[in-house]
């Protein structure tokens, strides 16, 4: 059994390295730093989303499926700095070569793993090989948009076309899927200044198993599991869930 692995990044705005690009002083705080930056922006483009790598990464939550089983799991913050969550995410990736499942992998969480990964030194051979070390993946590797090596569902699903996109919260409530709980990925900066990182991990937990449970209806959708498979897994996820008491899971499972 090939592992699939879902995975979803939270971000923050890079503090430090925006101080250092702007040579901003120190006494200014983190807040009120990451607000000039937002304001630039905006009135560079209009939007206060900040470029991509300077987005910060402090949470890597990850849904596994392989023959041992079904978990979910996170990288995070304050645990972790952001180089090592990145290279355990990376050392993951060496050790089981799974196939990646992500919801705007492609157009956001694997360029940001790819620029904060490069800041920070981290080595990922695995992730990058194009065929050089294994021939399988010169004709399917994970950087290729078109490979299923790393399937961006969101991608795929609008045939590459971004204004085709769906919302993943919209898509999994209109499944029958709980959706996003809690917050969503514009709350987590003023959630990370109050100190609530739990609750940012929880929501990115939530989020990736919802991203999972829509790539399982995918692969009913095209041939790859029966009516009967599906139900099968999707019961068999839901019943790992149930063996967890934490209380976003029991959330989850009463909105489901």
């Amino acid at each position: 059994m090939t592992p699939v692995l879902g995975f979803d990044i939270e971000t923050i705005p890079d503090v430090a390295g925006l101080r250092k690009l702007h040579e901003l002083p120190m006494t200014l705080a983190d807040a009120e730093v990451a607000e000039f930056a937002f304001q630039k922006q905006r009135a560079k483009n209009g939007s206060d989303f900040l470029p991509l790598h300077l987005q910060r990464v402090i949470v890597i939550s990850c849904a596994m499926r392989n023959a041992e089983g079904f978990r979910v799991w996170s990288l995070a913050e304050p645990k972790s700095g952001e180089g090592e969550i990145i290279q355990r995410f990376h050392d993951g990736i060496g050790k089981y070569t799974p196939n990646l499942v992500s919801w705007n992998g492609g157009g956001f969480d694997l360029p940001v793993l790819h620029y904060r990964g490069l800041i920070h030194g981290v080595a990922a051979p695995r992730y990058w090989d194009l065929g050089e070390n294994d021939r399988d993946f010169k004709w399917n590797n994970y950087i290729s948009r078109y490979h299923t090596r790393h399937l961006d569902l969101m991608d795929l699903l609008a045939l590459y076309q971004p204004r085709a996109n769906a919302p993943l919260d919209e898509l999994a409530r209109l499944m029958g899927l709980p959706g996003k709980l809690g917050m969503d990925g514009s709350a987590v900066w003023g959630a990370w200044l109050a100190g609530e990182i739990d609750a940012i991990r929880n929501y990115c937990e939530t989020d990736v198993v919802n991203t999972y449970l829509v790539y399982l209806r995918f692969q009913q959708m095209r041939g790859q599991l029966t009516a009967k498979a599906h139900a099968e897994e999707v019961a068999f996820v839901r019943g790992e869930l149930a063996g967890n008491d934490a209380p976003h899971w029991r959330e989850f499972l009463a909105a489901w």
